[in-house]
């Protein structure tokens, strides 16, 4: 089972079994959280590299994975992504590389089994972003 996969298919499961509990203050915190990232003045590009980029400095590779993934969805090319991890390790500094190396390890598979799966989909993203690198 792929990286990606495992960690997606784990995220729901224990979401699942968390929202069963139906603690009241954990959805609303989790409903929070969802909420934050929606289009507002800043769209959900921009706040997902923050996520990302915040998420590296705090050294959380479970919302690390999460961001990355949504970056990916995002369509970000990688010189963005790049620099998103540049401003993470600058704020962050030396203690975030292994954070970093994560990171890119996480968004070289997504590159992967988006070119595997769907070559068309990959061809498409790289046309948008009008012969830059896919992210």
């Amino acid at each position: 089972m792929s990286q990606v996969t495992e960690f997606n298919e784990y995220r729901q499961r224990m979401n699942a079994t968390i929202m069963a509990a139906d603690n009241k203050v954990i959805k609303r915190f989790f409903n929070l959280d969802t909420n934050t990232y929606a289009a507002g003045a800043l769209d959900v590009k921009t706040k997902e590299m923050l996520g990302l980029a915040c998420s590296m400095v705090l050294r959380c590779d479970d919302c690390i994975k999460y961001h990355v993934g949504k970056c990916f969805d995002e369509k970000l090319t990688d010189e963005e992504i790049y620099e998103v991890f540049a401003i993470a390790n600058i704020i962050g500094g030396s203690i975030v590389i292994p954070h970093f190396r994560r990171a890119v390890e996480y968004w070289e598979i997504l590159k992967s089994e988006a070119g595997a799966h769907d070559g068309a989909a990959l061809a498409a993203h790289k046309a948008e972003h009008d012969g830059q690198p896919h992210a």
